[in-house]
């Protein structure tokens, strides 16, 4: 039987939350007053007025409407390509035997620590060869591939609690590998698909590096809103409006999609009950 939550947790919870969005709270805060009233701190109450026209501003300025759709398809691209390919792997690289199997594994995994910085230079030398600079392309590729390797580690991580039973049951009914995939393992992998789609798509969403560097025209979000900042323009306001526009979409897919972080023992029925 589960205990009674103390008493005391409750406004614990409650204070941590406030502080964890105090930083939210400050950015609506200043996007909302005027510049010269958050000068010196966005909680100086000595006077307080409201106005939205750094939203009308950085709508006007900046290509806020084409840049939120690059990102989109950035994001939802680079989102798709390894949840289709990482389960497959995963299965692969658990349940069955080929040559050099565990040498595949150790190079993808190795892959996993490999950080952006280290691939930009010859990835920018490669596309500007190909004639991919400014191209969509030139960013997703490198982000499909860099999340695969964490992605086939997330998921065959998944798989070590599968029930071999339903994979012998399957072989005994002359189910090959392929179907055994698709119609034993692929339907209760949900869970790490949707937790690698979350972590996916908060990635490139949020990623600024390999845009800045590759891209030229078709800005997403993160790259415009450095170009928002400017170097020495006094616009925080903007910056603050810029900013809640970016965050808003990855905080939503969060917000809908956050449970499948928790119900991996719920999916996991791996029976034929």
């Amino acid at each position: 039987m589960i205990g009674k939550t103390p008493v005391w947790v409750l406004p614990v919870v409650a204070l941590v939350a406030l502080i964890w969005i105090v930083p939210l709270i400050g950015l609506v805060m200043i996007s909302i007053r005027p510049l010269a009233e958050t000068t010196l701190g966005w909680w100086n109450l000595s006077e307080v007025s409201f106005t939205l026209e750094a939203w009308r501003t950085v709508w006007d300025k900046f290509p806020l409407a084409y840049a939120t759709w690059v990102s989109t398809k950035i994001a939802v691209i680079s989102t798709l390509i390894p949840m289709i390919m990482a389960p497959a792997a995963a299965y692969a690289f658990h349940f069955l035997s080929f040559p050099m199997r565990r040498v595949l594994l150790l190079i993808i995994v190795n892959a996993f620590v490999l950080p952006n910085q280290v691939v930009v230079i010859p990835l920018f030398l490669l596309w500007r060869d190909l004639g991919m600079i400014d191209n969509i392309w030139s960013v997703i590729i490198p982000f499909a591939g860099l999340s695969f390797a964490w992605s086939v580690f997330l998921v065959k991580n998944y798989l070590e609690d599968f029930p071999t039973d339903l994979i012998e049951a399957a072989q005994i009914d002359a189910c090959g590998p392929i179907a055994r995939f698709f119609y034993i393992v692929l339907p209760n992998m949900l869970t790490p698909i949707a937790a690698v789609a979350i972590l996916q798509f908060m990635w490139t969403w949020n990623g600024l590096l390999l845009p800045v560097v590759f891209l030229r025209e078709e800005l997403p979000l993160p790259a415009l809103l450095a170009r928002v900042q400017g170097v020495y323009d006094n616009n925080f306001d903007q910056v603050a409006v810029a900013a809640i526009i970016t965050t808003i979409v990855p905080l939503a897919i969060f917000v809908i999609f956050q449970r499948y972080f928790t119900a991996g023992a719920q999916t996991k029925t791996g029976s034929k009950e």
